[in-house]
């Protein structure tokens, strides 16, 4: 079946033609054939240039999975949790904490803001954290966050770190070698079908997940530390996901991670230029804060409306807003496959045409 659609959602994205094919291929016996586990170990391998170190392990499930295993995993009853946040999903992590049994106490900024840094200071200095958790690109607002200062404070009190950088992991730098748990999933800018998350944990996170015994299975992180070693997993892994993850990994490694890097700043670059040469403004305001991988246009009370006819009258898929921003935010996803100019101008061309 022909389809001429254009995604330009902000994940799922495009699945490139080469990841489909290596994803046809016949499934293999994950638990008992030995070719399998030398396969996951040189994909892990693959994905730490990715990353820039660390252990890293691949769960099937999708990204959300991957958020609620590491408070699962890192988060004893009554163990006190920092959720830093300026949006839907840094918000998000508390609920996982609570869940767990954990205190959750909120640093929230507007989501048009940065990271509030004296409040993050100034409640670290109030009382011990186990763990601290914050988004590196809030998707549903196109906000990126700048980390680094918040995981300086973080080491200082001794606080683990969990990062959320499902929509900006493999198409935007990640100080990854900073964070104890970092998340990311095959369906963003890796360009792979939905289906796995990926994670790196480093070694004094991997102490803490083997210090308690969690209350679940399916999220417990702490068997994937030694499963690909001792050829086990705890349960049977996707096999046909792993084989497009792996295709998807190489096609960015013979381009370069920075070249990658580079295709989606100028992606976005170009997206926000065109949608203020139509005179609509970009959320968040300034370009500090605008994420490489997806653009957050206003068009207040018309974003619904605008998305709907784009996709019937041009045949491209646009996102809207999550939550009070639903109707408000028009988001184009220029992640992963998508992050390329012609595509862009595709989307904006469309738009235009919509709002004349």
């Amino acid at each position: 079946m022909s389809d001429d659609r254009l995604r330009m959602t902000p994940g799922p994205t495009e699945v490139p033609s080469r990841v489909r094919e290596r994803m046809s291929e016949p499934t293999w016996n994950p638990d008992v054939e030995s070719e399998f586990f030398e396969f996951y170990r040189v994909l892990t391998d693959k994905l730490e240039p990715v990353y820039g170190g660390d252990d890293v392990a691949i769960l099937s499930g999708e990204g959300i999975l991957g958020l609620e295993a590491a408070i699962a995993s890192l988060v004893a009853e009554g163990d006190r949790v920092l959720c830093v946040s300026n949006g839907i999903y840094g918000d998000g992590f508390a609920d996982f904490v609570e869940t767990y049994g954990g205190e959750a106490v909120t640093c929230r900024s507007p989501s048009t803001d940065p990271l509030d840094l004296e409040a993050v200071e100034s409640t670290l200095a109030d009382g011990e954290f186990d763990v601290a958790t914050m988004v590196h690109c809030e998707t549903p607002t196109g906000t990126l966050n700048d980390l680094e200062p918040v995981l300086s404070l973080l080491e200082d009190h001794d606080a683990l770190s969990v990062v959320d950088a499902v929509s900006s992991l493999g198409g935007a730098p990640v100080p990854v070698d900073e964070i104890d748990v970092c998340l990311g999933a095959s369906q963003k800018c890796f360009s792979a079908p939905p289906g796995l998350c990926v994670l790196s944990v480093s070694d004094r996170a991997w102490e803490k997940i083997e210090s308690f015994e969690t209350r679940s299975f399916y999220a417990d992180l702490e068997p994937w530390r030694t499963a690909a070693d001792e050829e086990w997993f705890p349960y049977t892994h996707a096999t046909s996901n792993l084989f497009a993850l792996d295709a998807a990994i190489d096609a960015i490694l013979e381009e370069g991670v920075e070249s990658v890097f580079d295709r989606h700043a100028d992606a976005a670059t170009l997206c926000r230029d065109r949608a203020r040469e139509l005179g609509l403004e970009i959320y968040p305001e300034s370009d500090d804060l605008a994420s490489p991988t997806v653009t957050a246009i206003r068009l207040e009370g018309r974003a619904q409306e605008v998305q709907q006819q784009v996709q019937d009258e041009h045949d491209i898929v646009l996102s809207t807003g999550l939550g009070e921003h639903e109707d408000d935010i028009l988001r184009v996803g220029h992640m992963g496959h998508n992050a390329r100019r012609e595509r862009v101008e595709r989307t904006m061309d469309a738009i235009e045409a919509v709002l004349e």
